[in-house]
C-alpha cells in the first residue's frame, strides 16, 4: 500500500509474487497457440501442459507442505491461475486440482489427508472431478436423487451426475450424494454425504459408467452413472449427513480462483485487441488511429 497525496491510500497491483508470476509465464512459453488449437481440433485432453504444471508444484501451491505441497497462501493460487491466462494458455483442464482437495484438507481425516494429499501434490493422483450436478435438479443441490445405502463396511451408490468436467483424465472423484431420504430429515440441507472415489477402480467393477456430452467448447464435460457402485465407508468425507455443509465451505475458493482466470483471460483479449489495432492498416494507416477504434 503506498500513500497518495491528498493522504488517501492507494494499492499497487501486480507486484506480489513476481518470482512466481515469471516462473508461470516461463513454463507457458513452451505452449503456444499452436498447441491449444491442435488440442481443441481434435478435442483432446492438454496432458503435457497438466503434467508441466504438475511437476512445476503449481497444482500444489495451496496443500501444506507437511502433506506434499507448497504451502501457499490462497492470493498465490490466484497469480498462478491469472497469469496462465494472461499468456494465452487455459488451466481449465487441471484448476479442479487446486481446490477440490480443500475438502478434504478442511474435512477429512489424519489418516484421509495422508492418503491423498501427498499423491494429489506431486499429480501422482488426479483429483479432477466435483460431482454434483444432476439432470432434474441443477443447482437446487438440496433435491438431488443419487443416493448412497449403508451396507455394512461400505456405500452402495446408485443415481447420475451431469457436467462432470475432466472425469476421463481423473483418478479421484469428489462425489455429494444423499445418505439419507430428503423425506426423513428435519432440514432439507441434512442427510447429504460427501465421499472420495476411486474412479479407476469403479469403473474397472462396471458400477460406473462415464459419457461425454458434446459441447460447443473443449471443456471435456460429461455425464456419469453409477449403478450399485460399493464406496468404502472409510472413504465417506466428516459426518454423515452434513456434507453440503463441507461443500459450500469450499466454493468460494473455486468461484474466487475461476475469476482469476477471467481476469487473466480478459487481459489477454485486449493485449490481443490492442495489437490489432496498431497492426491493421486500412486506407493507409492503423486502424487504432480511427476513434470507433479507439474509444471502446
Amino acid at each position: 500500500m503506498n500513500g497518495t497525496a491528498e493522504g488517501g491510500l492507494a494499492m499497487t497491483l501486480e507486484e506480489d509474487y513476481p518470482e512466481l508470476r515469471d516462473g508461470v509465464r516461463k513454463l507457458c512459453a513452451d505452449y503456444p497457440a499452436e498447441y491449444w488449437r491442435a488440442l481443441d481440433e481434435k478435442k483432446a485432453y492438454p496432458e503435457a501442459f497438466v503434467d508441466a504444471m504438475g511437476a512445476a508444484g503449481y497444482l500444489a501451491a495451496l496443500i501444506p507442505e507437511e502433506y506434499g505441497g507448497a504451502g501457499l497462501p490462497f492470493r498465490a493460487a490466484q497469480v498462478i491461475l491469472q497469469t496462465v491466462h494472461e499468456q494465452g494458455c487455459s488451466a481449465l483442464a487441471c484448476h479442479a486440482q487446486m481446490f477440490i482437495m480443500g475438502t478434504i484438507l478442511r474435512h477429512g481425516s489424519e489418516d484421509q489427508k495422508r492418503r491423498y494429499l501427498p499423491g494429489i501434490a506431486t499429480g501422482e493422483l488426479r483429483l479432477q472431478v466435483f460431482s454434483v450436478t444432476e439432470p432434474s435438479t441443477g443447482s437446487d443441490t438440496l433435491k438431488l436423487k443419487t443416493r448412497a445405502v449403508r451396507d455394512g463396511d461400505h456405500y452402495v451408490v446408485n443415481g447420475q451426475k451431469m457436467f462432470s468436467s475432466r472425469a476421463f483424465h481423473s483418478d479421484l472423484m469428489l462425489l455429494l450424494a444423499r445418505t439419507t431420504p430428503i423425506d426423513e430429515v428435519e432440514s432439507h440441507n441434512r442427510g447429504l454425504s460427501v465421499f472420495v472415489v476411486d474412479m479407476k477402480e469403479a469403473q474397472a467393477a462396471g458400477s460406473m459408467e462415464v459419457r461425454l456430452i458434446p459441447t460447443v467448447i473443449n471443456h471435456l464435460t460429461t455425464e456419469i452413472f453409477f449403478t450399485d457402485m460399493k464406496v468404502p465407508a472409510a472413504n465417506r468425507i466428516g459426518k454423515e449427513g452434513e456434507g453440503f455443509k463441507y461443500i459450500l465451505s469450499g466454493m468460494n475458493a473455486e468461484r474466487v480462483l475461476v475469476a482469476s482466470e477471467m481476469i487473466g483471460t480478459g487481459r489477454w483479449f485486449l493485449d490481443k485487441a490492442v495489437a490489432y489495432a496498431n497492426e491493421r492498416e486500412v486506407f493507409g494507416r492503423p486502424i487504432g488511429q480511427n476513434q470507433g477504434i479507439q474509444f471502446p
